[in-house]
C-alpha cells in the first residue's frame, strides 16, 4: 500500500478571498421615493391586552390567572417597545408617552 503525499496547509496561511463588490443601497432596499407617505395617526393604547382578553380566558386548565398575568406582562412590554420605536421614528412626541400613562 502506498500513500500519496498529503497536502497540508501551513498554519497562518489563508487563501485570498475575492473582494466583494459594494452593494448599492437603493438596489438592495428599493427606491425610497416609491414608499407611501407616513401617517402621523399613532395612538398608544392604555389597555394592551383588551383585544386578547375579549377572546376569553386562556385554555390552560387550572392556570388561568397565572397565564393571564404573564400574557398581560408580554402585551404591556410590547406596547412599551412599540411606543419607544414610534417616538424614535418621530411618529409621536416623547412627551405624549408620559402624558398617556398618568
Amino acid at each position: 500500500m502506498s500513500r500519496g503525499k498529503r497536502q497540508t496547509r501551513r498554519p497562518g496561511r489563508r487563501r485570498k478571498q475575492p473582494k466583494k463588490k459594494p452593494i448599492d443601497p437603493i438596489e438592495f432596499w428599493g427606491d425610497p421615493s416609491k414608499l407611501p407617505s407616513v401617517e402621523q395617526n399613532v395612538r398608544i393604547t392604555l389597555d394592551p391586552p383588551a383585544v386578547v382578553r375579549s377572546l376569553g380566558r386562556p385554555p390552560l386548565s387550572g392556570h388561568h390567572g397565572v397565564a393571564e398575568h404573564y400574557f398581560k406582562a408580554v402585551y404591556d412590554r410590547s406596547v412599551a417597545l412599540a411606543s419607544a420605536l414610534a417616538a424614535a421614528g418621530d411618529l409621536i412626541e416623547p412627551d405624549e408617552l408620559m402624558n398617556d400613562r398618568r
